[in-house]
């Protein structure tokens, strides 16, 4: 059985996405899942399978969340070792960009080509630095920046499917998980 980190998208936004831990405890156990914890109600979950592909066991949480809730779940997964190196690169980003005061990660479903991804770097600013690595795009505001406005429209619009975290949870996630 390997070990891998699901990360779902846009639960309990308004009142009807919904998903509370204990549900999303028992629909990953009923789907064949084991040792299943979550982080938090944002939808951050530890899992184990027998399942190698990523994308399978994407598919099969997806299908379950479905059927559960009866709205789509996009789910991201990882390995933690990848997780792990998505903190590492994270740390070393905060470090290089002292004054910058808040700072979240993108996950990616599917990394950015290479092109994709240094344009979305080109559009950091003096208050926006944008670092996208691997399955990862991470975005550092600083004081100045507008709220609400991580990622820019125009990185949104070519990484598919993804969610968003806080660093800060993302380094707590790894250090618990990996």
């Amino acid at each position: 059985m390997a070990t891998h980190l699901a990360f779902l998208r846009a639960i309990n936004l308004g009142r009807n996405r919904k998903f509370p831990k204990a549900d999303i405890l028992r629909v990953v156990g009923e789907a064949g899942f084991t040792e299943a914890e979550t982080h938090i109600n944002t939808g951050n979950v530890r899992l184990n399978t027998s399942m190698r592909s990523i994308r399978r066991i994407e598919e099969a949480l997806e299908r379950a969340f479905l059927a559960d809730r009866g709205f789509e779940v996009p789910t991201i997964v990882f390995r933690p070792s990848e997780f792990a190196e998505i903190v590492r690169v994270g740390a070393e980003v905060a470090a290089g960009n002292e004054g910058m005061t808040r700072h979240y990660v993108e996950l990616l479903r599917d990394g950015m080509p290479p092109a994709d991804a240094r344009a979305a770097e080109a559009l950091s600013s003096g208050d926006n630095r944008i670092v996208a690595r691997g399955r990862a795009i991470h975005v550092l505001l600083g004081p100045d920046a507008q709220p609400g406005a991580a990622v820019p429209a125009a990185v949104a619009r070519r990484i598919g499917t993804s969610t968003n975290r806080n660093f800060n949870v993302v380094r707590t996630i790894a250090h618990k998980w990996c």
